[in-house]
């Protein structure tokens, strides 16, 4: 018997009409482009942490390079990252008011190191600030090496 199923009910030949495939179509459609909308909003945030985590990187490093001198000269220095990004440190020797100070053999000292890269129009910026004690003669004489 044709048009029964085998439980014996009929066979429904009824598809889908065309109106109720072009609103599937565009549902599908616009949820694909929501998507892609998403996807391509997560490759710019992963691209924006990327260039904040290679600032930290390179902030670290000069840090580091600077903390890890035994009497670092005050001034400022400058240079550049061979990938784009450019340095900036401020070494300042942090003199007390008080006479007394003057017979510590040590000085306090502050570091500060800024990284910056170009972005879009603009620029961004990363800053690490440290302290750390030299002495007191080393950073009184001016280094001659």
């Amino acid at each position: 018997m044709p048009g029964l199923l085998p439980s014996g009910r009929k066979l429904d030949r009824r598809g889908f009409t065309l109106i109720e495939t072009l609103v599937a179509m565009m549902v599908l459609a616009i949820s694909f482009v929501v998507i892609m909308q998403l996807f391509s909003g997560g490759l710019t945030s992963s691209r924006i942490s990327e260039d904040y985590l290679y600032g930290m990187f390179h902030a670290q490093e000069k840090m580091d390079e600077f903390l890890l001198s035994e009497n670092p000269e005050p001034g400022t220095y400058e240079g550049e990252f061979d990938d784009g990004y450019a340095w900036t440190a401020v070494v300042t020797v942090l003199e007390s008011e008080d006479p007394e100070t003057e017979k510590v053999p040590l000085v306090p000292v502050e570091v500060a190191v800024a990284v910056r890269w170009p972005h879009g129009a603009g620029e961004k910026t990363f800053s690490l600030k440290s302290m750390m004690l030299a002495e007191r003669a080393a950073m009184a004489e001016p280094n001659t090496e």
